[in-house]
């Protein structure tokens, strides 16, 4: 019988998982309306702990100010990646003067930004509970509290990766590595939550192989982050093309990506066929209110509302909503696979008579 410990244990960590997707879909809505640089500082927001709302609340000469402080930054990031033999990103980060260029204030980006930090703030308080609250399990489930551990210390990495992506002035490379931690934070908090709530049951008896199914839910979900990491360098793209542009024409800023959104278009028809077949795999061996199928059939509603999410932004000039939405989903989609794979993998296998 599972403790009321536990089940606060539990309860916790489902929050984590939801405030964990608020935190994306919040960077989402960051990087769709260019507002990544909106506090040109951190942890602080131009030195306040509350950010100012118009220019006259400014401080004096903080352009300069914060520019040297990325120099500084940056040199130490630059030997960080030196010393883990990584000198031609070093030498990159040194050379890149757009790193250093001060973009101008506006209140509704500083804002955004700083709510942005906010919700990564209160993803860190809750990752912290989570961490205190798996002491329970350090004899009965040791991985639960290792696991838990881990991801406080994965957080305050990919914190102070946030700081980098800001005095990097967003450079892509760092940018895609950061949202890759975040699956990663994600990842963890869901397998401790399915590993909490499976712990006293009996794993359930289904009389057909699931192997094939076990096997191609693990496929799905290498080719799902494939496709992410190719939407990240999509994202980048974007972006160089669209500071080209002086942000102007964007139903033009597609056509202009080149052939790694080719890729990833393709690369879409592929992930959706494999997510319906493992929809028809597992409906043919899981029936009633079994976990695995009322998953997969969420798994089929997110993927329905990313592939419109993506053609929008295919062909209507990328809107800045259909951004946010498709890449909130794009990890609502993994992480229902990722919890489908877990279901299945504990699933006990008979052969059929």
């Amino acid at each position: 019988m599972i403790t009321k410990s536990e089940n606060r244990f539990i309860r916790i960590n489902f929050i984590t998982i939801i405030v964990t997707l608020i935190v994306i879909l919040a960077g989402g809505i960051v990087r769709s309306t260019g507002s990544g640089m909106g506090c040109p500082d951190w942890p602080k927001c131009f030195d306040q702990y509350v950010p100012p709302t118009s220019a006259s609340q400014l401080p004096a000469n903080y352009e300069q100010k914060y520019i040297e402080s990325r120099k500084k930054k940056n040199e130490r990031f630059a030997k960080y990646l030196e010393s883990f033999g990584k000198p031609q990103l070093a030498d990159s980060l040194r050379n890149d003067k757009s790193i250093l260029v001060h973009e101008e204030f506006n209140a509704a980006k500083t804002w955004t930004e700083y709510v942005n930090r906010l919700a990564g703030a209160i993803l860190g308080i809750f990752l912290l509970l989570l961490a205190v609250f798996s002491w329970i399990y350090r004899r009965s489930a040791t991985r639960i509290t290792v696991l838990s551990w881990l991801n406080i210390l994965i957080v305050g990495y990919q914190a102070w990766l946030g700081s980098i992506v800001v005095s990097t002035n967003l450079t892509q490379w760092v940018v895609t590595v950061h949202m890759l931690l975040a699956l990663v934070i994600l990842g963890i908090a869901i397998y401790t939550y399915n590993y909490a709530k499976e712990l006293h049951k009996e794993p359930s008896v289904i009389m057909y192989r699931i192997a094939w199914l076990k096997g191609f839910l693990f496929f799905t979900m290498l080719i799902s982050i494939v496709q992410i990491i190719l939407g990240t360098e999509v994202r980048e793209a974007i972006d160089v093309v669209a500071k080209a542009l002086q942000y102007n024409a964007r139903a033009n800023w597609v056509s202009k990506v080149g052939t790694v959104f080719s890729y990833h278009r393709d690369l879409a028809v592929l992930v959706s066929a494999c997510n319906f077949i493992v929809y028809k795999m597992v409906i043919d061996r899981f029936s009633g209110k079994a976990w695995p199928l009322i998953t997969a059939n969420y798994l089929m509603v997110v993927l329905g509302v990313q592939l419109v999410s993506g053609i929008l932004l295919s062909y209507f000039g990328l809107p800045p909503y259909a951004q946010a939405i498709h890449i909130t989903f794009s990890t609502m989609m993994f992480s229902l696979q990722y919890y489908l794979y877990l279901l299945v993998y504990r699933t006990k296998t008979y052969q059929s008579a």
